[in-house]
């Protein structure tokens, strides 16, 4: 498989495996559509003017267009601004477009992102804690 990172026990990385090695701290995705256009200072225009948030966290926000076959991602590392951009060959994102402006993201619901699926999930096990123990 050409242009596939092998990971673990010789498995092949899941979609967006460069986007999990960002040292994020909170994962921020752009609900709704942006200008694809836009390049670093347009975005990170957005975050501190939409979003309100202060670009200097070491946060990544995700961004798409009308065209839900690519996204991009923005984060500040410290010492400057790292934007990725990804297209697929085939299928599409099921990207939010409704709700807040900025929506924080769990690991589990990226992880959905990036293989296509939607970030909420209703039937979906979630972690339980046990009421008593004997």
């Amino acid at each position: 498989m050409s242009g596939a990172a092998k990971g673990e026990a010789g498995q092949y990385s899941p979609a967006g495996s460069i986007i999990n090695e960002i040292p994020a701290e909170r994962v921020y995705i752009h609900c709704g559509y942006v200008d694809m256009r836009m390049s670093i200072d347009g975005l990170a225009a957005v975050v501190k003017q939409g979003f309100k948030h202060d670009m200097n966290g070491r946060n990544l926000y995700l961004f798409c267009g009308k065209r839900s076959d690519r996204f991009k991602a923005l984060y500040y590392d410290g010492d400057g601004y790292i934007l990725l951009y990804k297209r697929l060959q085939s299928g599409r994102y099921q990207w939010p477009r409704r709700g807040a402006d900025a929506k924080l993201l769990t690991a589990r619901q990226l992880r959905w992102l990036l293989e296509g699926l939607s970030i909420e999930q209703p039937k979906a096990l979630t972690s339980a804690v046990p009421k008593f123990i004997i």
